[in-house]
């Protein structure tokens, strides 16, 4: 697999503290067709695993995988939150300002895209799993927290 240096991050806060200030996203909803990664086969065989593993609610919604169809990809609520995983890592890593959440032991970098709602990438883990949520989740923990049992248990710790 390959080796990712993990970014300086700051003190690890809890997710809901740190998204209940997440501001300037988008008032509408993700779309419901996103790009499918291209990762290396070892972190594909990753992605897989945790595409077995994820559950079929998130935040109350239903699973409703975004187009083009792929073991790499996944959504719930049609495109209100969507996990791509396998993703090149963020340049947003390499600044040592970057913000960062833990939920449920699981840590992520989050960016604040324009013109959308939030976005996290696993941090410290073989391969990057990226997920977006529709402004509507800005303030809400939940996401994070039903998504890192299945990220725990497939997608092994780089540190």
């Amino acid at each position: 697999m390959s080796s990712h240096r993990p970014f300086g991050l700051p003190a690890t806060v809890t997710a809901v503290v740190l998204l209940s200030a997440v501001t300037g996203c988008s008032p509408s909803d993700a779309s419901a067709s996103v790009v499918v990664p291209s990762p290396p086969a070892a972190e594909a065989a990753v992605c897989r695993a945790l595409a077995k593993e994820l559950p079929d609610t998130v935040a109350g919604l239903g699973r409703s995988d975004p187009e083009p169809g792929s073991e790499l990809t996944a959504g719930w609520g049609d495109g209100a939150i969507v996990l791509r995983c396998g993703v090149p890592r963020p340049e947003k890593m390499s600044d040592p300002k970057a913000r960062a959440v833990e939920a449920d032991g699981v840590n992520w970098m989050l960016e604040d895209p324009e013109g959308s709602g939030p976005r996290f990438t696993s941090t410290y883990r073989v391969t990057y799993v990226e997920v977006s949520f529709a402004e509507r989740f800005a303030h809400d923990a939940t996401p994070l927290a039903d998504l890192a049992p299945a990220v725990r248990k497939t997608v092994p710790s780089s540190l």
